[in-house]
């Protein structure tokens, strides 16, 4: 794999302030006629033909074709833009899809347009991965090359799973969740990946760590980590628990309620609302438990508050070269 230029503080030469934060995001369809295109998009060189790229369809049309994730996106770009405001920091915020509009290249474009020459680019995915990190990085670098010479130079912060404004947010939430159901098990939720992409990368051990920091600021002693979203080849290994599975044995042992914490993701979107929200209740309803989702972080108050640090902050030092790799 190539190094990824983006992840180089060298591209903020030295006493260079950034001149722009930038999201970076995975995008969503907005409606019915967008999920197709979107969702090829999505899949694109994987050699996904319509007919299963259908059924993946009939999800988003159950929601009217939209998928919540841009919605998300602008709220976060207003409170960061705000929250930014309130300390007197005047840069503007950018907001840019991987697979759907705003695209990235065409929001590079536009701050070039806009004459910004540098940015911090900050991406919606808190783990450590191939898919949720370097991917991000690659996505800079291609829509940088597509945008031309003049395109602003992006440094992208390292994912931020264990950044105290992402922990206590997610905590909080949980421990308003527990008030109904004090004793119920907790099970911790985020997207499976293949066991071949999770050897190459920090995944599990950041999950599995955050998790553990999450359930105790929210005094919850009783807590399992559960896999959800999986695709492609059954014949791939993926990590495992699924999430259905889990319900089955939490149901097995006695369990009447759970409390199901999706802290890989940073927004309630499709794979929340869709996977969880959907069919995990749906499969909670049929052994009898009683299911209670915690919203992701969202625009709380604490994570918007740890963007902005992030994105003020000193540069960190940049993902290693040869980390999350595909």
């Amino acid at each position: 794999m190539p190094t990824i230029p983006s992840t180089d503080p060298a591209l903020l030469p030295a006493g260079q302030e950034p001149e722009a934060i930038l999201i970076v995001s995975f995008g969503g369809p907005e409606g019915p006629d967008d999920v197709m295109p979107f969702l090829r998009n999505v899949t694109r060189g994987r050699g996904i033909g319509d007919e299963r790229l259908a059924a993946v369809a009939e999800h988003y049309h159950l929601f009217g074709g939209v998928s919540p994730i841009n919605q998300c996106n602008r709220d976060l770009v207003a409170a960061l833009a705000a929250e930014l405001g309130a300390r007197g920091v005047d840069l503007p915020v950018y907001w840019g899809n991987r697979n759907w509009s705003p695209m990235l290249a065409d929001t590079m474009a536009q701050m070039r347009d806009d004459g910004v020459s540098s940015a911090v680019g900050f991406a919606t995915s808190a783990f450590g991965s191939y898919s949720g990190c370097r991917q991000y990085a690659e996505d800079i670098e291609r829509a940088r090359a597509e945008v031309g010479p003049d395109a602003p130079l992006v440094y992208k912060v390292p994912p931020f799973w264990d950044q105290d404004g992402f922990l206590s947010a997610m905590a909080d939430n949980l421990g308003v969740a527990r008030r109904a159901v004090p004793t119920a098990p907790v099970v911790f939720t985020a997207h499976s990946i293949p066991e071949s992409m999770a050897a190459t990368a920090p995944y599990e051990a950041q999950l599995n760590e955050a998790c553990h920091q999450v359930a105790e600021r929210a005094v919850a002693s009783q807590w399992s980590l559960a896999y959800q979203s999986r695709s492609g080849s059954p014949q791939i290994p993926w990590l495992e628990p699924d999430i259905g599975d889990q319900l089955d044995r939490l149901a097995d042992a006695g369990a009447d309620a759970v409390v199901v914490v999706p802290i890989g993701f940073v927004a309630d979107h499709m794979e929340v609302i869709y996977d969880l929200d959907t069919e995990a209740r749906q499969r909670a309803d049929m052994l009898g438990l009683r299911l209670i989702r915690v919203p992701t972080v969202g625009t709380h108050p604490a994570f918007v508050k740890m963007i902005a640090d992030l994105v003020l902050a000193p540069l960190p030092a940049p993902c290693p070269v040869d980390c999350c790799l595909r």
